[in-house]
C-alpha cells in the first residue's frame, strides 16, 4: 500500500485492494462490521491505520475459505442456520466468531454474550448464537 500511513485499514482494503467484505458501519470501532483478522486476531479495521500493520498478516472475509474453495466451518454454519437477513454486518460477525471459537471451542451462551459484541441492525442474534454453536460442532469434527 503506497497511500498515507494514517489511512484506516478499512479504506485501504475497500478502495485500494477492492476487498469489499469488511463494511463501514460506525467508524469508531464499536459496531464490528469492519472486523478483519490481524495476525489471527479479530480487529476493527476502521480504527486500525495501515502504519500499524508493518510485518503483520491481514485476512479478510474474502480469504477465510480454504484454498480449495471449501467454506470455513463458521461460514458453513452461517448458511446452515440461515443467519443473514440484510447481510451487511455478517462478514464482521463471521470474522469475530472465527477468532472467538479459537478461544472458546465449546462456547456457552454466556461466553457468546460476553465476547461477541458486534451489532446487527436486523437483530439476527438468536440465529447468530445457533450458528456459533453449529460452527463449534463443525470445527470439532474437522479436527
Amino acid at each position: 500500500f503506497d497511500g498515507e500511513p494514517d489511512t484506516p485499514l478499512l479504506w485501504a482494503l475497500r478502495e485500494h485492494f477492492q476487498l469489499t467484505g469488511a463494511k463501514y458501519g460506525c467508524g469508531i470501532g464499536r459496531c464490528g462490521s469492519c472486523t478483519v483478522h490481524i495476525d489471527g486476531k479479530a480487529r476493527r479495521s476502521c480504527i486500525t491505520t495501515v502504519s500499524a500493520l508493518e510485518g503483520k498478516s491481514v485476512v479478510t472475509i474474502e480469504g477465510l475459505a480454504d484454498n480449495d474453495d471449501r467454506l470455513h466451518p463458521v461460514q458453513q454454519a452461517w448458511l446452515e442456520e440461515d443467519v443473514p437477513q440484510c447481510g451487511y454486518c455478517q462478514p464482521g460477525l463471521i470474522m469475530a466468531t472465527v477468532d472467538f471459537l479459537q478461544k472458546f471451542p465449546e462456547p456457552s451462551d454466556e461466553d457468546i454474550n460476553k465476547n461477541i459484541d458486534n451489532l446487527c441492525r436486523c437483530g439476527t442474534y438468536v440465529r447468530v448464537r445457533k450458528a456459533i454453536h453449529r460452527a463449534a460442532e463443525l470445527s470439532a469434527k474437522a479436527k
